[in-house]
């Protein structure tokens, strides 16, 4: 078997898999009632703690291959970046759904007033158009320059993402802040690549560089 067959039957699905472990876990403790007094609450945290990972484990994708230098481990970051955006919709979802009860004036208000839910949902938004244009056909399209310069919102998603998480925790802000730490870390890893990068000299080929 060659690295790539290995990789599409093998190590692929084993990603996959692992990125669907959380939400089982959500499904056992919702049916075991471990979710506590407020299972409409933790729900909503959960998926929303798992929407972050994701998203920042997507981010570690372009580091990992920087400091590795396996560039094979950039063929799970589409995957792992509509996982984050799936558990983000989860996420969005059961707080209309559970939360709110598609009261829509109430969702307005919330959005206006709270501060948090308006950086949270401005941060669902900037993650839309990525998962659109995650398929080949739509790199084709845009091209790999106009792609580039596109998912690099996924920058400011993160910002955004980690950010809602702090303004919504009310006392300890030691999670966040751990949170925060990595997402510096990753991004500060590329601002030093790029002010590495010798003038002139050509980049990596467009969708590897995200």
């Amino acid at each position: 078997m060659t690295p790539d067959q290995r990789l599409r039957w093998i190590a692929k699905p084993l990603v996959f898999t692992a990125c669907l472990l959380p939400l089982a876990w959500l499904v056992w403790l919702t049916t075991s009632g471990g979710l506590g007094a407020n299972p409409i609450e933790a729900t909503n945290r959960f998926l929303g703690d798992w929407a972050l990972r994701f998203l920042l484990i997507a981010l570690a994708v372009t580091p990992l291959r920087i400091v590795s230098g396996r560039a094979a481990v950039v063929r799970f970051r589409r995957m792992l970046g509509l996982f984050a955006f799936a558990y983000a919709a989860l996420h969005l979802s059961s707080y209309l759904v559970l939360d709110q009860f598609f009261d829509w004036p109430a969702v307005w208000k919330d959005i206006v007033k709270r501060w948090y839910i308006t950086v949270g949902m401005t941060t669902f938004a900037l993650l839309v158009p990525l998962a659109i244009t995650s398929t080949k056909g739509m790199i084709k399209r845009l091209g790999g320059r106009r792609w580039q310069m596109l998912h690099r919102l996924v920058y400011a998603a993160g910002i955004g993402a980690v950010f809602h998480f702090y303004m919504m925790v009310k006392a300890d802000v030691r999670e966040p802040l751990i949170y925060a730490a990595i997402l510096a870390l990753l991004l500060g890893i590329r601002v030093v690549v790029r002010l590495r990068r010798k003038p002139g000299r050509p980049r990596a080929t467009g969708v590897q560089a995200t």
